[in-house]
């Protein structure tokens, strides 16, 4: 009797080019694996999931999406990326972490908010708060030009750069109930973003920021520069979890900064990678993807600390 063939299910939303070229790849190999776009109604709490591997490219804009990876992580799916971490994730505890395994990153400060949810009562309920803020003390320690962001954003929303002081409270004052950082500006002398795949594949590529464009250049770095940028890509990635990630680098004065690395759904688009860069990861996440689908099946999770433990990491830790 033939065995039934193990599920990928893909998780996307408004991305057109690299689904369909990742479900044609993994199908293509026939390895005993499918993979195919999950269809959700309204699952119930004993439903159980058909699925040995789902990649989710939206749940952080789709809180939905979310609720059902924790069910299917419960029942012992392997969810990339794990969506325990990916919800505990913020640019505030990636800079401390960073700091904390020896990557060079800019100076970061967290900022409260600036307003709060109807209820609040900022007499009352905000007796821990320093006020008011120290703001020269905050621009004493990063400098200027600063950046200002979203603790839990991407693809460079809000985000301002800020040349002054007037300019950073401009962009503050408007940031409504967004939980807020401040950074250094690195002034950098090369660019770079990686990507992270299944924590063990670092892929660098040159990308200018002003442009949003990324090059097709791969001997662009130093060797000694590239091995480090390896090197840490991968202490973050092993420590965060992540097998499908995106980090930038900020090279400044022949050191690169770790500028950003909470990208757990990173830009996997045709027409901004290129086709080389697109067909490197295409390949590389229908590898991962079919290694995750063929392994053992784990077993169900149950407590937190394995929850966000996630999967073991990989066998190899060449860095």
């Amino acid at each position: 009797m033939a065995t039934e063939p193990r599920r990928i299910g893909l998780i996307v939303g408004r991305e057109w080019s690299w689904p369909p070229a990742f479900i044609e790849e993994v199908n293509r190999r026939d390895q005993g694996v499918i993979a195919e776009y999950v269809k959700l109604g309204a699952p119930h709490m004993d439903q159980p999931c058909p699925y040995r591997v789902i990649i989710d490219r939206i749940s952080h804009e789709v809180p939905y999406y979310r609720l059902y990876l924790k069910h299917a992580v419960v029942q012992g799916t392997t969810v990339v990326n794990n969506p325990f971490m990916w919800s505990a994730d913020d640019k505030f505890f990636g800079a401390t972490l960073a700091t904390s395994l020896g990557v060079s990153s800019p100076k970061t400060l967290a900022l409260p908010n600036k307003e709060y949810i109807p209820g609040i009562v900022h007499s009352e309920s905000l007796r821990n708060l320093v006020f008011p803020l120290d703001w020269q003390a905050v621009v004493d320690y990063v400098g200027l030009p600063c950046v200002l962001k979203d603790a839990h954003g991407g693809g460079w929303k809000e985000v301002y750069v800020c040349h002054s002081m007037d300019e950073l409270l401009h962009h503050y004052d408007r940031s409504g109930l967004l939980s807020m950082i401040v950074q250094e500006f690195i002034q950098w002398e090369e660019f770079v973003r990686c990507l992270c795949i299944g924590r063990e594949l670092v892929y660098p590529m040159k990308y200018d920021p002003r442009a949003r464009k990324y090059h097709g250049d791969r001997d662009f770095l130093p060797p000694a520069v590239e091995r480090r940028i390896v090197g840490d890509s991968l202490k973050l990635v092993r420590a965060l979890g992540y097998d499908m990630n995106s980090i930038e680098w900020a090279v400044r004065q022949g050191v690169p900064f770790a500028i950003d690395f909470m990208n757990p759904a990173p830009d996997f688009d045709l027409y901004s990678l290129t086709p080389s860069h697109f067909e490197w990861v295409v390949k590389a996440m229908a590898d991962l993807a079919i290694a995750l689908a063929r392994a053992p099946a784990p077993k169900p999770r149950l407590g937190w600390e394995s929850f966000f433990k996630g999967r073991p990491a990989p066998a190899s830790r060449k860095a």
